[in-house]
């Protein structure tokens, strides 16, 4: 009961202190204190509330990767359960000439990258995950900035900032170039 009155009085009562003490009067001390206990108050609310703000930001943050993770799982099955069943087997068998032969490599070599690329990209959420768990989720690798919020509801496991990695992106390609 006394935490209820004293947020609900706090606020008032430096409002209404404020108001009663006009510029240049003294402060009686008990009313310092008072204003001082009501300041601190405060401020330990508004961190509380703002611990819990970003407490339910990362329980989405990782409801919404393990969900990601979940989905590409699902999938990567899918794709090996197709090698398990024989299903490339059946097209080897049914292959008549050589533009048949090229449709199963192709075929094969799509699955294959697709394989790649979730296993990629479950190892991106496995180290994003663990971020989260560090607190160091959402900071650049390469500046140590803050990579924004619409990069992460696009990319959740983003390392690099936009910047950072549109950099790494032409030094690539310039590699790719000088390969070349």
């Amino acid at each position: 009961m006394a935490k209820k009155t004293a947020k609900k009085t706090s606020k008032k009562t430096i409002k209404s202190i404020a108001r009663k003490t006009p510029q240049g009067t003294k402060i009686k001390t008990g009313q310092k204190r008072n204003i001082a206990k009501t300041k601190a108050k405060a401020s330990v609310t508004k961190k509380l509330r703002s611990k819990k703000a970003e407490d339910e930001r990362k329980a989405a943050l990782r409801r919404a990767l393990i969900n990601r993770r979940e989905e590409i799982v699902k999938e990567t099955k899918v794709e090996i359960s197709k090698y398990i069943k024989g299903e490339t087997k059946q097209l080897i068998d049914t292959a008549l000439d050589n533009g048949d032969w090229s449709i199963v490599d192709l075929s094969e070599d799509v699955s294959l990258r697709q394989l790649s690329t979730h296993r990629k990209t479950l190892l991106k959420i496995d180290e994003a995950l663990r971020k989260l768990d560090e607190s160091t989720y959402g900071r650049c690798e390469d500046c140590g900035e803050e990579i924004s919020e619409e990069r992460l509801k696009v990319l959740p496991f983003a390392i690099y900032c936009t910047e950072c990695q549109e950099k790494r992106e032409q030094l690539e390609e310039i590699e790719k170039e000088a390969i070349e």
